[in-house]
């Protein structure tokens, strides 16, 4: 399973673009709320119930760990940093747009690979950063921003379910 991590404040294009084209590609996806409730509030005032809250889930069987941007909250959950550690840890994939590789690395997961993010976010990055639109570094994938939201999602497509898949789904959505 791939898990799709939401907090306040995350960014909807981020989030709903990678929800909508990684199901499309039936990549198996699942939406974890961060918060108390289920129901989150996007960076815009769109309102998104997730498909489970993360005290009901485990993440033992996590693929790959996904961050949408909007805003750095996602940082502020222990438990979530703790599993982004132990998943990097492991070598699984993790992917972020936007402001969230940002916690990737301040978490330290970015050393000894390369980045991009959204402007003013180069510094939590280190040496990571190289800019660029969509990154992929062993196995991390991030994207700098909002308009990258389907280039992101089709590179976590590519490498979820190979080239074909996403030529598929890139074919039919018109893209």
């Amino acid at each position: 399973m791939n898990y799709l991590f939401l907090s306040t404040g995350f960014e909807e294009i981020e989030a709903l673009t990678t929800v909508d084209l990684l199901r499309r590609a039936n990549v198996p996806l699942t939406t974890v709320s961060c918060e108390e409730e289920q129901m989150v509030c996007g960076s815009h005032h769109i309102r998104v119930e997730a498909d489970k809250h993360h005290t009901d889930c485990d993440f033992t069987d996590a693929e790959m760990l996904i961050l949408p941007g909007g805003s750095r909250r996602l940082g502020e959950f222990d438990w979530l940093c703790d599993l982004l550690v132990r998943h990097n840890n492991a070598g699984k994939p993790i992917a972020a747009i936007c402001a969230a590789p940002s916690i990737l690395g301040e978490l330290g997961i970015l050393k000894g690979k390369q980045a991009t993010c959204y402007p003013g976010f180069e510094g939590y990055l280190g040496d990571a950063y190289i800019g660029g639109l969509v990154v992929e570094s062993k196995n991390i994938i991030t994207a700098k921003g909002p308009g990258l939201s389907a280039d992101f999602a089709f590179c976590l497509i590519e490498h979820l379910a190979g080239a074909e898949v996403a030529d598929a789904v890139y074919d039919a959505a018109q893209y």
